[in-house]
């Protein structure tokens, strides 16, 4: 059985970005599957600009964020399979896949890094009847087809869903020449982020509907739907994986290492993003410690596993945190804890506390579900506190 140190599942922008990581931290046997025809994932489709401001303190579109991932890949002699489907995951970290040239086969991997993104919601999960009913579309769907291969869904659009996928074809349909006549929402706040909205819709006239308790018709050819996103985690737990009920995504702790030692989440398949260079940063860090997992003796491995682990708790306003646990033995000089609220908060604060005690505090103007926040929480602080238990982080208005 050919075997590999850290086997990567998924080669978009966390699959991508845990390689070179993993690779430069000092692992050198390294192999990424990707089940599509190239590397890149999403991105791929994503033409417009706004990525990379964080990560390459520049401007790109999804192709070329990704091809400085892909490009690096290839400069490091990473390997990866294109057009492989991973089909199982065991316990002794087998991964099974297929593909046309090889058939059925097994690798062994000392660890694994899950990164396969997520998918959109369909039209089923909103009672849309029919098998193939005409004019509907998810908005990636719609995305894929407008940019890569050529195709106009129609002419006349309704999008329901204010997720990003769906403000983005907003614009994308409006320059193709289409008519979009708004973007329907059921809850009382859009699902993504203020910049979004602001170019994609305010900057084309495209009206937003929020809290819908009336009817109104509107005549249209297609409806696109951007009605959220779901973490690709059928591996996951057929391996029995851990998962958390909100995001539908592993739970980890801060090396990003799942309920299964030595196998590591990241990017979409582990919470839905809302910007690809935190995928990458946290794909980075789910990569380096991969490679450090396959370094460290397994004498070392049970030793550092038999310590009581701090438990992050998600109070009042926040739905999840990533990650779920911080081990203070092995956790960086600073941990980056990320969370979304339940609602839309304006002037209020976040608050951290360990056990019962405060220990930092921030105000912010406004705080929405369409957008990721994000806590800081210090090595130093942590090691202060002998018998810490429980890190809190709650929303006070």
């Amino acid at each position: 059985m050919e075997s590999f140190d850290i086997i990567i599942i998924g080669g978009g922008p966390a699959g991508l970005a845990a390689a070179v990581a993993a690779k430069e931290e000092g692992c050198n046997s390294i192999l990424i599957i990707e089940r599509d025809k190239e590397l890149g994932g999403i991105l791929n489709q994503c033409i417009h600009n706004g990525f990379g401001l964080h990560t390459f303190r520049e401007e790109l579109t999804g192709p070329e964020y990704a091809e400085r991932y892909i490009e690096r890949v290839k400069e490091l002699n990473i390997e990866y399979k294109l057009n492989t489907m991973v089909i199982d995951i065991n316990s002794k970290k087998q991964v099974t896949a297929m593909n046309k040239t090889e058939g059925h086969f097994t690798i062994q991997a000392k660890a694994i890094v899950l990164a396969m993104g997520c998918r959109e919601r369909a039209r089923g999960a909103l009672g849309i009847p029919g098998y193939r009913p005409a004019g509907i579309y998810s908005a990636g769907t719609a995305q894929r087809l407008v940019n890569i291969e050529g195709l106009m869904p129609g002419k006349e659009v309704v999008i329901l869903g204010s997720g990003d996928i769906g403000l983005i074809m907003a614009r994308r349909m409006t320059l193709e020449g289409a008519t979009v006549k708004l973007v329907a929402e059921l809850m009382p706040y859009s699902g993504g982020l203020k910049r979004n909205i602001v170019q994609c819709l305010d900057d084309y006239q495209i009206p937003l509907r929020l809290s819908q308790g009336t009817e109104e018709y509107f005549s249209c050819d297609t409806l696109l739907l951007s009605v959220g996103l779901i973490p690709e985690n059928e591996l996951s737990q057929g391996l029995g994986i851990n998962i958390e009920k909100i995001t539908s995504g592993p739970i980890v702790n801060d090396q990003l290492e799942t309920s299964e030692e030595g196998i590591f989440a990241c990017g979409n398949v582990l919470h839905v993003h809302d910007l690809v260079d935190f995928v990458s940063e946290e794909a980075s860090l789910a990569g380096r410690n991969a490679a450090r997992y396959v370094i460290v003796s397994a004498e070392m491995r049970e030793s550092l596993a038999k310590i009581n682990l701090i438990e992050l708790i998600s109070g009042k306003g926040v739905r999840y945190t990533v990650p779920k646990y911080i081990n203070p033995i092995k956790m960086d000089e600073v941990v980056t804890v990320r969370f979304r609220v339940d609602k839309v908060y304006r002037e209020g604060s976040i608050r951290v506390t360990f056990d019962n005690n405060e220990v930092w505090k921030r105000r912010k103007k406004i705080m929405a579900p369409g957008e990721m926040e994000e806590v800081k929480i210090k090595r130093q602080d942590v090691m202060s506190e002998s018998k810490l238990q429980n890190i809190t982080i709650e929303i006070i208005e």
